[in-house]
């Protein structure tokens, strides 16, 4: 099934599956941390030589199938590719890209990067909403090449406020979370997706459980029980894994330190949990590996591109 959406966003022919009993549904759209793999400058990649292994930038949509919505959740480098599984997985109807909003975590650059093929020398789109804190609204409004795509109208910016809901079409509300993460240009969040039927937590980049934890007053594993899901940063598996670098340096939750965090948790809720944002260094991006059978075996999932959820089910 995976290597059919693969398929898909590669370029190949591939046909969608119909969800006829779904109303809302969640598509993973990359699973990769910000640069994809194959990664530049990394002429061993695996993926040179094997399509199948490539992996591009995180990004899910939430598409309203009874209502013909779609709201893209992070414009990375990889867009045009991922627009075009969006619309093989879930076709829209009319002129332009079909997108009803997008919601951007923060400004680095798998996140923001893909607005740029937004304007007139790529889409020319016109009038999208993206959805975005006061701060990263302020960096796109005020700094070229993003003031282009405001003044332009290829774009609208609609500040996002901390806590507090924002609908996505009638069956869906985002509402940000602050996390703590390197804010240079922004303010960094992960998204609450939720329906009247279920609450996804999509949590792509952070520096530390400690750190969200102390900043919030909830532990981790208290998070996962309120919730359907949980998409997590999973940039490295473990330390070392970068050659000649101090990875102390580099703040992202390890794999192996987010299982062993939540390995008390029972193996419903720990199914809840899936990796996502994984670095080209990172062993779960191949799907035979150890590490992968070693998330599988502790009760864990990885996320993987073509992965699809059901949020809401049809009321008929």
């Amino acid at each position: 099934m995976r290597a059919r959406w693969l398929g898909v966003l590669l370029g190949l022919s591939a046909a969608p599956i119909a969800h006829a009993d779904c109303a809302v549904e969640l598509f993973v759209l990359g699973a990769g941390q910000d640069a994809g793999a194959p990664h530049i400058g990394h002429v061993d990649d695996p993926a040179w030589d094997d399509p199948a292994l490539r992996q591009t930038a995180t990004s899910l949509a939430v598409v309203d199938q009874a209502a013909g919505q779609r709201f893209l959740f992070e414009a990375t480098p990889h867009v045009t590719q991922q627009l075009r599984m969006l619309d093989a997985l879930a076709p829209h109807q009319g002129a332009g890209l079909g997108l009803d909003g997008v919601f951007l975590t923060h400004a680095h650059m798998g996140h923001y990067g893909g607005l740029m093929f937004f304007g007139r020398e790529g889409a020319g789109a016109a009038g999208i909403p993206v959805h975005v804190m006061p701060r990263f609204a302020a960096f796109l409004r005020d700094n070229g090449p993003w003031e282009q795509l405001v003044s332009l109208g290829n774009i609208v910016l609609a500040p996002l406020v901390e806590g507090e809901p924002t609908p996505a079409g009638a069956r869906v509300t985002v509402t940000p979370i602050r996390v703590p993460h390197r804010d240079e240009y922004s303010e960094t969040v992960g998204f609450v997706i939720a329906t009247s039927a279920e609450k996804t937590l999509f949590l792509p980049d952070l520096d530390s459980w400690a750190e969200w934890e102390s900043a919030t007053g909830v532990p981790l594993s208290e998070r996962v029980r309120s919730l359907d899901r949980l998409f997590v940063d999973a940039t490295f598996f473990d330390d070392g894994e970068l050659q000649g670098r101090d990875m102390s340096e580099i703040p992202h939750p390890r794999v192996v330190h987010t299982m062993d965090r939540l390995a008390s948790l029972p193996d419903g809720e720990r199914e809840k949990v899936l990796f996502i944002h994984y670095n080209h260094t990172n062993p779960i991006r191949f799907t035979d590996s150890e590490a992968s059978r070693e998330v599988a075996e502790r009760g864990f999932k990885v996320a993987r591109t073509g992965d699809r959820f059901c949020l809401q089910a049809s009321d008929f």
